[in-house]
């Protein structure tokens, strides 16, 4: 997911309070944003606050941290991430092997099966992005890291997708990244095996300056209006979103979809 504007980071993030710890060594969902712990809202002594270093140190070790020859930093594929996110997978493969074999003809007007996905940390991975910059996002190091440069798919993610694909499902993406970003996110999945449809009318991005009709919310949406919005935009036209995947609890909630997969992401956190 891209993150917000400057101005707004250290508390949009939050990635490195006491929830992060507890997401990363448990998977669970992280708490709200400044909440310290589950008791204080705002922490009475530095003793309440994991030390930036040691928790910098867990994520790089939870990711399998591996350095190239040119000083870049990937996750592994035997790192605990990795074995996370093949069982959110293989649990996601069941589901839908299920879902996918029933008859076409479903209620309603809504016929074709159809799957949706975020971009960054569901299907991308921006792990080596994040180390480049040290955990402090800008647009303007995003930017010119997407045009240059082709993040990892999330592992085992495209594999999945092109099956589901192939099983009949119908694939959108569904990201926060900016208009002005389109290119350079199509480009990026397709070099990465994402081997499905990736025109306008499968990959969504946020459009500020032109929002869409069927966002009531314009450019002013939030994370969830403009995810719920898009996903009930998609079912009127049609589809049945029978799974909708997510590393931000933001990609998952306000309904249209019948079950959501939260990806882990210890990172950083978008409400």
């Amino acid at each position: 997911m891209p993150r917000p504007a400057p101005f707004r980071r250290l508390s949009r993030r939050a990635r490195l309070g006491a929830a992060t710890v507890a997401a990363l060594v448990t998977g669970t969902a992280v708490f709200g944003i400044g909440q310290a712990t589950a008791e204080h809202s705002v922490p009475r002594t530095d003793k309440e606050i994991p030390n930036l270093t040691r928790v910098q140190d867990q994520i790089t070790a939870y990711y399998g941290d591996t350095v190239t020859a040119d000083g870049q930093h990937y996750a592994s594929p035997r790192s605990n991430y990795a074995r996370q996110v093949r069982g959110i997978e293989a649990k996601a493969r069941s589901y839908l092997t299920k879902e996918l074999a029933k008859p076409a003809a479903r209620s309603g007007k809504h016929t074709r099966p159809a799957i949706v996905l975020d971009m960054d940390d569901t299907t991308l991975l921006t792990y080596n992005y994040e180390l480049q910059v040290g955990f402090h996002f800008t647009p303007e190091s995003q930017d010119k890291y997407l045009a240059t440069t082709d993040m990892d798919p999330v592992f085992g993610m495209n594999r999945l997708v092109n099956w589901a694909h192939s099983k009949g499902a119908e694939v959108f993406f569904l990201t926060g990244r900016k208009e002005a970003q389109r290119e350079w996110s199509v480009r990026n999945l397709k070099n990465v095996g994402y081997g499905v449809p990736l025109d306008l009318t499968h990959v969504y991005l946020k459009n500020k300056e032109n929002p869409p009709p069927y966002l009531p919310c314009g450019a002013d949406c939030t994370t969830t209006e403009f995810k719920s919005g898009t996903r009930q935009h998609i079912e009127s036209l049609g589809y049945h979103i029978v799974a909708n995947f997510g590393d931000q609890y933001s990609d998952l909630n306000g309904g249209f979809g019948d079950r959501t997969f939260k990806m882990p992401n210890p990172m950083y956190y978008l409400p």
